[in-house]
C-alpha cells in the first residue's frame, strides 16, 4: 500500500478497524516484550531461588536508567526520521540512521563502563542487601557488558518501525523472546549457570537479533540504508534528536526513580523476599500494561491525523474505542490479580513465604486496574494530538507528584501495609486528573465546533 493511501484511509476507513489494523501488530510486539522481561524472572525464581528473584527485582530500576537513554535515542532519531522520510529528504534520513547507530554505540559503552566501575554501590542505592548483592552483580555485569548491542537492537527496531517496515520490528522482538525462552533454560539449568545464565541468554538472543537488523540496513536497494561513510556523530542531528527524546528519556528516568524509593521502602519495611514479591507482580502487571500500550499506539497515528483535518467526531470515537479496549485489557488483569493470585506466583517461585507477600503485592498493584487503562489511553491521547505538555504533566504527576510523596509519608503511619496503599491511591488520583482533563478538553471542542 503507497505512503499516501495509508495516509487517506486514516480519515475514511470505518475507525473500529484501523484500530485493529494500527494496534494489532504493537500490540504483538508489547506482549513478546512483557513476556521478554517475564522469562528470566519465571526461570530465575524456579532454577535458583527465592533471593536470586529479589536480586533481579534490585535491577529492574537499573535497567530502567538504562532504558531511558535508549528511549531518548531511539524514539528521537525514529521520529526525525520520519520527518525527513515524509519530507523525502533522504540524505539526511540516511545520516540519522548513520547517528543512530554511533550515537547507541558511543552511550551503550559510557554508560556500562561507568556502571561497572561503580556496580556494588549502585545497586546498593537501588535497594541491595546483603543477601541480594552477589546475585544482583552477578546478573549485572553480564547485560553491562553486552550494554551497546542492547541499545543498537531497541535502536535499530524504533528505526525499522519509522521506515515503515513495523511488521519486521515486531518479527524482530517476537524472535528475540523466543530465542531467549529457548537459551534460558540451556544456560541456566543444563550449564548450570544461574542467574548469570538468564543475562548471558538476554545479551545473545539481543545480538543474534542485532546481527539479522544489520543485514536488513546493509541492503543498498533499499531506501534507507547504512552509509559507512555517514557512520559519524553530528551536532545538529543530535541536537534534534536529543530535543525530541528528551520527554520518554525523562518518563523513563522517572520511572526509574520510583521503583529505587519503593525498593527502599520495602527493604526499610519489610525484607528481601518483599522486594521480590514486588518485582514479581510488576512483572505480571507489566503484561497488561504493555497491551495497553500497545493500544495507545493503534490509537495514535489515527487520533492525530484526524485531529490534524478537524475531523473531530472520528477524533473522539477512536478515543473512546481505544478506552475501552484498554479498560477490558487491564480489566482481564484486575481480575487474575485478584482471583488468581496464588497461580501467578507459583509461576515463578516456590517459596512460600514470597508467594503469601506476593499475593499482598499483586493484589495492592492491580487494585484499581480497572481504571488505569482508560488512564493510559487518555495520557497517550493527548501525546498524539500534539499536546505534549498535558501529556508529560499526566504521566509524571503520577510518580513525581503522587507517588513518590505517598511511599514517604503513608509507612509512617501503617508501615509496610503504606507502602502497598500508596501504590493503588496514586493510581485512583491519577486516574481522576486524566479524566478530568479530558473532560475540559471534549467540552472546548463542543464549545468550539
Amino acid at each position: 500500500m503507497s505512503n499516501k493511501k495509508a495516509a487517506l484511509e486514516l480519515g475514511t476507513k470505518p475507525v473500529g478497524a484501523l484500530l485493529v489494523q494500527y494496534a494489532m501488530p504493537a500490540i504483538i510486539a508489547m506482549v513478546a516484550s512483557s513476556l521478554y522481561n517475564m522469562i528470566d524472572s519465571i526461570f530465575i525464581g524456579q532454577g535458583v531461588g527465592p533471593m536470586a528473584i529479589s536480586g533481579l527485582a534490585v535491577t529492574f530500576p537499573f535497567m530502567n536508567l538504562s532504558a531511558a537513554f535508549g528511549a531518548a535515542i531511539g524514539i528521537g532519531s525514529s521520529t526525525f526520521l520520519s520527518v525527513k522520510l515524509g519530507q523525502r529528504d533522504y540524505e539526511i534520513a540516511n545520516r540519522i540512521l548513520g547517528n543512530n547507530v554511533m550515537l547507541n554505540i558511543v552511550v551503550g559503552i559510557i554508560f556500562g563502563g561507568l556502571c561497572l566501575l561503580f556496580l556494588d554501590p549502585i545497586l546498593r542505592f537501588f535497594g541491595a542487601s546483603d543477601q541480594t548483592l552477589p546475585y544482583a552483580r552477578e546478573y549485572m555485569v553480564i547485560i553491562l557488558l553486552g550494554n551497546a548491542f542492547t541499545h543498537l537492537y531497541f535502536g535499530l527496531n524504533a528505526v525499522l518501525r519509522s521506515a515503515g517496515k513495523p511488521k519486521f520490528a515486531m518479527y524482530t522482538t517476537v524472535f528475540t523472546v523466543v530465542l531467549n525462552a529457548i537459551l534460558d533454560p540451556i544456560f541456566i539449568y543444563a550449564l548450570n549457570l544461574g542467574i548469570a545464565g538468564a543475562a548471558y541468554a538476554t545479551v545473545l538472543s539481543q545480538f543474534t537479533a542485532l546481527c539479522w537488523q544489520w543485514y536488513l540496513f546493509s541492503k543498498k536497494e533499499e531506501l534507507l540504508h547504512f552509509e559507512y561513510d555517514k557512520f559519524r556523530i553530528e551536532a545538529p542531528i543530535v541536537r534534534n534528536i536529543v530535543s525530541i527524546g528528551i520527554s520518554p528519556f525523562c518518563m523513563n528516568a522517572c520511572g526509574c526513580l520510583v521503583v529505587l524509593f519503593i525498593n527502599n521502602s520495602l527493604l526499610l519495611y519489610g525484607d528481601d523476599i518483599t522486594v521480590g514479591a514486588y518485582g514479581i507482580s510488576n512483572r505480571v502487571a507489566f503484561v497488561f500494561v504493555m497491551v495497553t500500550l500497545g493500544v495507545c499506539q493503534g490509537m495514535q497515528p489515527i487520533a492525530g491525523y484526524n485531529y490534524g483535518a478537524q475531523n473531530y467526531n472520528r477524533m473522539l470515537e477512536v478515543l473512546k474505542l481505544a478506552s475501552i479496549s484498554g479498560t477490558a485489557v487491564c480489566a482481564v488483569g484486575f481480575f487474575i490479580a485478584m482471583f488468581l493470585p496464588r497461580q501467578c506466583m507459583r509461576l515463578f517461585t516456590t517459596d512460600p513465604t514470597m508467594i503469601e507477600q506476593g499475593i499482598v503485592a499483586l493484589r495492592y498493584n492491580m487494585m484499581f486496574f480497572l481504571i488505569i487503562g482508560a488512564q493510559m489511553v487518555i495520557t497517550n491521547f493527548f501525546q498524539s494530538i500534539g499536546k505534549a505538555k498535558i501529556s508529560i504533566f499526566l504521566s509524571l504527576s503520577r510518580q513525581l507528584l503522587i507517588l513518590i510523596p505517598m511511599i514517604y509519608i503513608f509507612p509512617k503511619f501503617w508501615g509496610l501495609e503504606g507502602v502497598w496503599i500508596s501504590l493503588p491511591a496514586s493510581d485512583a488520583i491519577a486516574a481522576i486528573m486524566a479524566y478530568v482533563m479530558l473532560w475540559v478538553y471534549v467540552r472546548q471542542i463542543k464549545v468550539n465546533a
